[in-house]
């Protein structure tokens, strides 16, 4: 039998602005939520990994007993080469989740940390990100969807934000009502020469916090 590897698979978010996110931007001492899709179930990504609906659905469930319920459930700001999640490194905390059809929702919290302020600063410029889900496990190949299958010995860690989401079609954005449902009508913005700002703007924010 294969000994587990680390998974990582991402989706891609794009944000809205409204009056909250604008009020939050301005006020350092205002949290930033965001809100969207955190991994997708029975779908191949574009990693050519398949996440079974059972799977994610017991992993999600014990995701939240196990660490949003207690308030520990941390992300970090890219990802590291790890299974555990390095405390210097936190961004976001994950303060709930739920399921829509074969779509985890989730809404995060954005930090008050030297990462978390990169990320909202990342936020404020309109930069296109991702969010990654993060876990240990097995994968099979299957010949029918040409896709590799994680096996449910799957075991969720973390969800980190990055900037090379591997799966379309999945958006976070802003927001203050955690009762809000994904908005699936947003029009996406071209976004390509933004990703030129995202080097210059991590280091204004370095220069500032040193």
């Amino acid at each position: 039998m294969s000994n587990k590897q680390l998974l990582v698979d991402c989706i891609t978010f794009e944000f809205v602005k409204d009056n909250l996110f604008e009020e939050a931007v301005k006020d350092l001492n205002r949290r930033l939520i965001v809100k969207g899709i955190l991994q997708r179930a029975k779908v191949k990504n574009q990693n050519g990994r398949v996440y079974p609906k059972d799977t994610l659905f017991r992993e999600s469930k014990k995701y939240e007993e196990n660490f949003i319920k207690e308030r520990r459930a941390l992300g970090e700001l890219d990802h590291p080469e790890s299974s555990v999640v390095n405390l210097q490194n936190v961004s976001h905390n994950v303060i709930e989740m739920h399921w829509e059809g074969d779509d985890l929702i989730g809404t995060v919290e954005v930090l008050p940390t030297p990462n978390g302020n990169i990320l909202k600063e990342l936020f404020k410029a309109n930069i296109r990100l991702g969010i990654s889900s993060r876990g240990l496990g097995t994968v099979n190949k299957s010949m029918n969807e040409e896709a590799d299958i994680v096996q449910d010995d799957f075991e969720l860690i973390a969800f980190d934000f990055v900037s090379n989401p591997s799966t379309r079609g999945a958006f976070m954005f802003p927001s203050g009502n955690l009762q809000e449902g994904v908005n699936k009508n947003v029009v996406q913005n071209p976004v390509s020469h933004k990703w030129e700002r995202v080097e210059d703007i991590v280091r204004d924010i370095l220069t500032e916090i040193g």
